[in-house]
C-alpha cells in the first residue's frame, strides 16, 4: 500500500466517521424527537436509536415528563373590591410532540403567560371569601381553562394550585379583629348557657331543701365540716337560735357551776 492510498483511506476516515456518527442518535424513554427533512415535517421517532440523513434531516427533543411552571404573583382585584396578591403553580405534561413544535413557539413560556392570563381572570370574578374558602374550586376552574386552549397545542393541564394569598395589612387586622369578637360571643353564649344550667339545678336543690329541712341543716353542717380542714380559718356560726349555740351555752354553764361549786368548799 502507496503512502497516496494510505493519505486516501485516513482522509475518508476522517470525513465518514463524523458523518456517520452525526446520523446516530438515541432518544430516552421520556423523549421523543420531531424530525424535519429539508425544513419538511417527517414525524416523531423514539424512543431509541435511530438513524437521521446528516445536513438534510433536523431533529428537536421533546421532554414528555410533567413539567412544573411558577406563575408569578400577581395584584388582583377581586369581585368585592379587595386588592390581593396571588401565585400559583402550574402542572403540565406533553401529549402530542408534533403538535406542540408545530403549532406553538416556546411552549413552556406561552403556558405560563396563559396561567397568568387566566389567574387575573378568575381571581377577578370571585369575592374574597371565596377566594380563602373554596380554593379547590377556584384550581379546578382555571385548570379546565388553561387545558381548553392548550390541549390544541398538544399540551395536558394535570393540576393548578394557588400557592398563597396575600391580604392587605389592615384587612389582616380587621379579619382578626372579627375572629376574637367571634370567639368573645361564643364564650359569653357558653358562659350563660351554664349560668342557666346551674340555676335549674340550683331550684331543684332549693326545692328539695324545702321539703326537707334536715337535709338543710345536714348540708350546713357538712360545709363546716370542709371548711374546718382549712387550719388558718375561723369559723364563726350563728348562736342562740340553733342547736349548736345552746349545746355549748348549756356546756359553758355547767363548767361554771362546778367552778363555783370548787371554790365554796
Amino acid at each position: 500500500m502507496s503512502i497516496t492510498d494510505l493519505i486516501t483511506i485516513l482522509f475518508a476516515l476522517v470525513i465518514i466517521l463524523p458523518i456517520i456518527a452525526s446520523s446516530v442518535k438515541i432518544v430516552r424513554e421520556y423523549e421523543r424527537a420531531v424530525i424535519f427533512r429539508l425544513g419538511r415535517l417527517l414525524g416523531a421517532k423514539g424512543p431509541g436509536l435511530f438513524l437521521i440523513i446528516p445536513f438534510v434531516d433536523s431533529l428537536m427533543k421533546v421532554d414528555l415528563r410533567i413539567v412544573t411552571v411558577d406563575v408569578p404573583k400577581q395584584e388582583i382585584i377581586t369581585k368585592d373590591n379587595v386588592s390581593v396578591k396571588v401565585d400559583a403553580v402550574i402542572y403540565y405534561r406533553v401529549i402530542d410532540p408534533v403538535a406542540v413544535i408545530t403549532k406553538v413557539s416556546n411552549y413552556h413560556y406561552s403556558i405560563m403567560l396563559l396561567g397568568q392570563t387566566v389567574l387575573r381572570d378568575v381571581i377577578g370574578q370571585v369575592e374574597l371569601d371565596d377566594l380563602l374558602q373554596r380554593r379547590d374550586e377556584i384550581n379546578k376552574r382555571i385548570q379546565a381553562i388553561i387545558d381548553e386552549v392548550a390541549v390544541p397545542w398538544g399540551i395536558k393541564v394535570t393540576a393548578v394550585t394557588l400557592k398563597s394569598v396575600e391580604l392587605p395589612e389592615g384587612l389582616m387586622r380587621a379579619m382578626a379583629k372579627q375572629a376574637e369578637a367571634e370567639r368573645w360571643r361564643r364564650a359569653r353564649v357558653i358562659e350563660a348557657e351554664g349560668e342557666r344550667q346551674a340555676s335549674a339545678v340550683l331550684g331543684e336543690a332549693a326545692a328539695i331543701y324545702e321539703k326537707h329541712p334536715l337535709a338543710l341543716r345536714l348540708r350546713e353542717l357538712q360545709t363546716l365540716v370542709e371548711v374546718a380542714r382549712e387550719k388558718a380559718l375561723i369559723v364563726v356560726t350563728e348562736s342562740g337560735t340553733t342547736e349548736l349555740g345552746r349545746s355549748i351555752a348549756a356546756y359553758k354553764a355547767l363548767k361554771e357551776s362546778q367552778v363555783e361549786g370548787v371554790e365554796k368548799k
